[in-house]
């Protein structure tokens, strides 16, 4: 039987304010040790942080996305479930 422990990717839009408020991305990855700050991106770009977890042994296994109201083609943030067996 295998154990797991479990983290969440939150890929955000990082601005607030203007034409380019959905332009930046920051990457926040919550662990069992804490919360990291992956930094922020200037385009959407979650395929570099998907791959620093893989890289430290983390599978997605969910992805939720988040889009604003009344504006259905912009994407305001990503979630990405993420597990790896307890060694």
């Amino acid at each position: 039987m295998t154990n797991w422990e479990y983290a969440r990717l939150e890929y955000r839009a990082a601005g607030t304010l203007g034409t380019d408020r959905f332009m930046d991305w920051t990457a926040t990855f919550h662990h069992p040790g804490g919360v990291l700050r992956w930094g922020t991106d200037e385009r959407f770009d979650d395929l570099r942080h998907l791959n620093r977890a893989g890289a430290a042994g983390w599978q997605a296994y969910d992805r939720a996305a988040i889009h604003v109201h009344n504006e259905p083609h912009r994407l305001s943030s990503v979630t990405y479930a993420m597990r790896r067996p307890v060694p």
